[in-house]
């Protein structure tokens, strides 16, 4: 089986925006409504696009969020972001249960510049608990890349972190949109984000405080795995224990576009530590004039590197996820 860790429901229904749009325009008042998008429209959405895509690329299933760039928390008050978030949830809950061979539901969660991660428990728990979720995505910088919000090492998460413990369902590290003019939202603000949540967690107590906390970081690291040497030295120098061991306690997946790419990560964190991914009809959804193929199809990455065992393709394709992803084997067929 291939399960793809990083989908985002990037094609959802039209009438998705004007509901966000209503939300815009009556931001003094804002009332949770109701979405108007059919099963008919939600079928159509994805029957032409993740889904005929999964069958063409061999994917067996995805783990399917709203889309990132979207989740806007910067925008709104905490009101706003808490009602946008659970008619995104409730969107990606019914695309579960139409189709239930194909995709498995990951939350957003309600945050808000400034507003404490234990606002978004309930809604985690609501997600995992009623609707079978088995993840959550997690907004380092609900700020949109303009403000301060703690590091992701600081006790200000830990309620998150407690929650996510207690439920056993690990949290991709993944912003929204870039509200700064200086950072390109996934060509700088992504990577960026990715490569800044590595440093904060690995230099902080989060990991002997929560041992069983699972962390995915997603494009495959931001800058870490390809500047390795650089954070080993860094360690060497502080003390700490040595990086390339500290790395171990972190997920990564491969929703990078190369080969070389995909290689050098799992060369850098191990073959245990790494989930295959593509995140297409993503931000790189157009064909590599080099190899005639989407760069978002990452599955002949994975199959091009001639020094992976049958074994370690097994464990990036299928056993990783199922073990990171431990609530998923509730939705899969024993092996």
């Amino acid at each position: 089986m291939i399960i793809d860790i990083h989908g985002h429901y990037t094609t959802a229904p039209l009438p998705l925006r004007a509901y966000r749009a209503n939300q815009i325009a009556n931001l003094g008042r804002p009332t949770k409504g109701k979405l108007n998008i059919s099963d008919e429209q939600i079928r159509a959405s994805l029957e032409n696009s993740q889904v005929k895509q999964q069958r063409e690329r061999g994917t067996d299933l995805t783990i399917f969020s709203p889309q990132a760039s979207a989740m806007g928390h910067h925008f709104g008050g905490e009101l706003v972001s808490r009602y946008w978030t659970e008619v995104n949830n409730e969107l990606i809950h019914r695309v579960c249960q139409l189709f239930p061979e194909s995709f498995v539901g990951v939350c957003q969660l309600p945050q808000s510049p400034g507003v404490s991660p234990k606002n978004c428990v309930e809604e985690l728990r609501r997600c995992v608990e009623d609707f079978g979720f088995v993840g959550a995505n997690v907004n380092p910088d609900p700020t949109g890349g303009v403000g301060l919000t703690p590091g992701l090492g600081d006790e200000w998460w830990y309620p998150l972190w407690e929650a996510l413990v207690a439920l056993d369902v690990p949290a991709m590290i993944h912003v929204s949109a870039s509200v700064n003019p200086a950072l390109h939202t996934t060509a700088a603000y992504y990577i960026n984000s990715d490569t800044a949540a590595v440093l904060q967690l690995l230099e902080s107590r989060v990991f002997d405080d929560f041992p069983t906390l699972k962390i995915v970081i997603p494009h495959g690291g931001g800058a870490v795995p390809y500047q390795l040497a650089r954070y080993r030295g860094i360690n060497v120098v502080s003390g700490r224990e040595p990086f390339e061991e500290a790395i171990k306690k972190l997920y990564f997946d491969t929703a990078i576009y190369s080969q070389d790419a995909v290689e050098t990560l799992i060369k850098a964190v191990g073959v245990d530590n790494v989930l295959f991914a593509s995140e297409m009809v993503g931000a790189v959804n157009a064909v590599d004039p080099q190899t005639g193929r989407y760069f978002d199809d990452t599955k002949p990455y994975v199959d091009g590197i001639d020094w992976l065992t049958d074994a370690d393709r097994q464990k990036l394709f299928e056993d990783n996820a199922r073990r990171v992803y431990s609530r998923l084997n509730q939705h899969l067929p024993p092996r």
